[in-house]
């Protein structure tokens, strides 16, 4: 077994000197918003890192949901990662090529279905390739592998559950999306969705926790001071929320690297509560 990183983040220099182990897999998990016509996996196809498997966010879903790449049931997400090489026994290192935006999200996936070892590239293909590090193309045969879900709910909130905490207020809840998009002042990337956000929740835009210039993930002093300016307290519960539940499990990354102990997404987030229909909506 590879040594294993003491937090949810690994070095590009940790990566590179674990290239070819076989109790690591690596998986590309990037994934573009619709607004940005890129394709993903043709992407990866070109140039990854080596022994990289594609990790389709879109694709690693509950396809019978009408919301965007919705958790899959334990069974699929297991039959998922076993395709792309994937085991109970692997160390995962999951990346994108934004630096830190949709790694988060496999991240989370692998930790709500039980799988504990797995982190972040911090830095993620930018670093990797500014740092002129190796490269492959072409789609790695995986190797053999056996996954075992053991599914985690604590981690993950539906909108009856988010509905249900407007009158507790049990957990704090944090949006990742841009703070105009948080107020209502931008528009929505998903058509027919209203502008706004859950009332009584707190903003901290994603990439607000990465260095503007070197993709890479804040100190965590400056994690800690980014959510205290928010108002939000790490000691207590805390529910991530977003556009999709993509940008909304760097938040919940980030959190993990101060302390913060198993912090929820709402899986469904702005693409489910933004839409018209019975959940009440805040803006300014």
């Amino acid at each position: 077994m590879a040594d294993l990183p003491a937090g949810p983040l690994v070095s590009t220099n940790w990566l590179a000197g674990h290239l070819g182990r076989a109790d690591v897999a690596i998986v590309d998990a990037t994934y573009h918003l619709p607004t940005v016509k890129r394709d993903a996996r043709a992407e990866f196809a070109a140039a990854h890192i080596p022994g990289a498997a594609f990790f389709d966010v879109d694709g690693i879903a509950d396809h019978s949901s009408d919301l965007p790449h919705m958790l899959p049931s334990p069974p699929e997400f297991a039959a998922a990662m076993e395709a792309i090489g994937i085991g109970s026994d692997s160390m995962v290192v999951a990346y994108d090529a934004y630096g830190l935006m949709s790694a988060a999200r496999a991240w989370w996936m692998l930790r709500a279905f039980g799988h504990d070892r797995v982190a972040v590239l911090d830095g993620g293909l930018p670093k990797w390739k500014a740092e002129d590090r190796p490269l492959e193309g072409g789609v790695p045969r995986p190797r053999a592998a056996r996954f075992v879900p053991r599914f985690r709910p604590e981690l993950v909130r539906s909108k009856a559950q988010m509905l249900a905490n407007l009158a507790s207020r049990a957990a704090q809840v944090v949006d990742a999306r841009s703070a105009g998009r948080f107020r209502g002042v931008d528009p929505e990337p998903r058509a027919g969705l209203r502008g706004g956000h859950i009332p009584g929740s707190a903003n901290v835009p994603f990439n607000t926790l990465l260095d503007p210039d070197a993709k890479t993930v804040l100190q965590p002093e400056d994690i800690r001071a980014r959510f205290a300016a928010a108002g939000i307290d790490p000691a207590r519960p805390i529910v991530a929320s977003c556009g999709s539940g993509v940008t909304a499990c760097v938040l919940a990354l980030g959190l993990t690297l101060i302390g913060a102990r198993d912090v929820a997404v709402y899986d469904g987030s702005w693409s489910e509560w933004g839409l018209p229909g019975d959940t009440p909506v805040e803006s300014g």
